[in-house]
């Protein structure tokens, strides 16, 4: 089967997206499917081989330009190209390109509107490579956002467009009026436009299916899949006396790092617990510096002073070395998670979690066994839930190998791959 998959770049930065992406990508090329992994704004950014195309269409310079100054909606393609090089769009989003919400409603809505947006053209572009080089048996979006693409593909008479639902919410959540209406608007009519969604699990599923009002039904949960080569359970943290507690996720207010902190800080004042330290990973960009500032001055001052690590943003191979180091793990997102990669990938090397009550969260600790619920935004009930499992090792280690085993049996690449491959077979052969 030829499938076309079209993955939203991150601006350079790492996300759960982009990971999910390309790791089914690749997964489905092992099966021995013909797959065209095709980046749009940016390039993708993965911790994996990646096995995208090195070109970019919908170009984050020209999607802007176009935006904002009408005369570049004419200028020929050879100029386009340019601009959509791979190697400037990563420059750019090096320097820190603006991903806000509130700076990007009007192009949010403009890409929602499609082929009567100002990025017509960028739309034209794609649309004839598609169908007319590539020639795929299915089109796979990876965002909503990207909805406006498939009343094009339809008009030329193209094949079944899918669509992933992946977390776009809090992005869509924070645009100002009247941008925010308008999405909102453009979104439900659109979503009648594409044959099929996929969600990472049934919370999300339920969700969207009143975000976007389409019918429950034609939401698909495809829970997401490791490649799980080089995850396992080390001994790299047996021989460590002091307790090691981890964060990997982005350096960002809604991920909750704050709150983590809070927590560890209760266990020293309201649990006499001391012998520990708080490690934290994960990519920080420009708009989030002020934030772990302000994260890093409460720890400086307060009784986690000189307890507290930040370790950057790794690698594949440096993440699974962090995570096995690790004796607890835990991202209190403020927000109600739709993927929860970051505890899968704990999960996968043995490393028991606690995490909020919300979101995906229930559902995943539910089926994996791997860990506890909190109270979301309650640093006190987080608290008294790390010193369970800090005073009781033998149930840590527990949940932590019950969530080792479920990744194992459930959440791998191939059992992704597979289960998404055959929602594409059905959906040809319906059409």
């Amino acid at each position: 089967m030829k499938i076309a998959y079209l993955a939203a770049g991150a601006a350079g930065m790492y996300c759960g997206s982009c990971l999910h992406d390309n790791t089914l990508a690749t997964a489905l090329l092992a099966l021995g499917e013909d797959v065209v992994l095709v980046p749009i704004y940016t390039p993708i950014r993965t911790d994996e081989r990646d096995v995208s195309e090195n070109r970019v269409f919908f170009g984050g310079i020209n999607a802007y330009l176009q935006q904002k100054i009408p005369i570049f909606r004419y200028t020929p393609r050879w100029f386009d190209r340019l601009l959509d090089h791979p190697a400037l769009l990563r420059v750019l989003a090096g320097r820190g390109a603006s991903v806000d919400p509130a700076k990007l409603g009007d192009m949010t809505v403009s890409m929602l509107r499609g082929e009567v947006g100002n990025q017509r053209k960028e739309l034209e572009k794609l649309v004839d490579w598609l169908l007319d080089e590539v020639q795929p048996d299915v089109v796979h979006l990876s965002n909503s956002m990207m909805l406006g693409l498939a009343r094009m593909i339809a008009q030329r008479c193209g094949p079944p467009v899918i669509c992933s639902l992946s977390g776009e919410d809090i992005f869509l959540e924070k645009l100002k009026p009247p941008h925010y209406e308008q999405a909102r608007q453009l979104l439900r009519e659109r979503a009648a436009e594409v044959h099929a969604f996929t969600v990472l699990n049934n919370y999300y599923a339920e969700f969207m299916a009143e975000y976007l009002a389409v019918e429950r039904a034609k939401i698909h949960v495809i829970p997401h899949g490791l490649q799980l080569e080089g995850h396992g359970v080390s001994d790299a943290a047996t021989g460590q006396e002091t307790l090691r507690i981890g964060y990997l996720a982005r350096i960002c207010e809604d991920k909750g790092l704050h709150l983590l902190v809070e927590a560890c800080e209760r266990l020293i004042q309201r649990h006499n617990l001391t012998d520990f330290q708080l490690h934290a990973a994960g990519y920080l960009g420009a708009g989030d510096q002020q934030y772990f500032r302000r994260v890093q001055t409460n720890v400086d001052r307060g009784p986690l002073a000189g307890k507290f690590q930040y370790h950057g943003e790794l690698d594949r191979g440096g993440k699974i070395e962090f995570l096995q180091s690790l004796h607890l793990f835990s991202t209190p997102t403020v927000y109600r998670e739709s993927k929860g990669l970051p505890l899968l990938e704990a999960l996968a090397n043995g490393i028991p979690a606690v995490v909020p009550a919300h979101g995906t969260y229930p559902e995943l600790i539910a089926d994996t066994g791997g860990g506890l619920l909190f109270e979301p935004h309650n640093a006190c009930d987080l608290a008294e839930k790390l010193a369970e499992l800090v005073e009781d090792r033998s149930r840590a280690q527990q949940l932590g190998l019950a969530g080792r085993q479920a990744i194992q049996e459930r959440y791998h690449a191939e059992a992704m791959a597979q289960r998404t491959l055959a929602l594409y077979r059905d959906l040809v052969e319906s059409a």
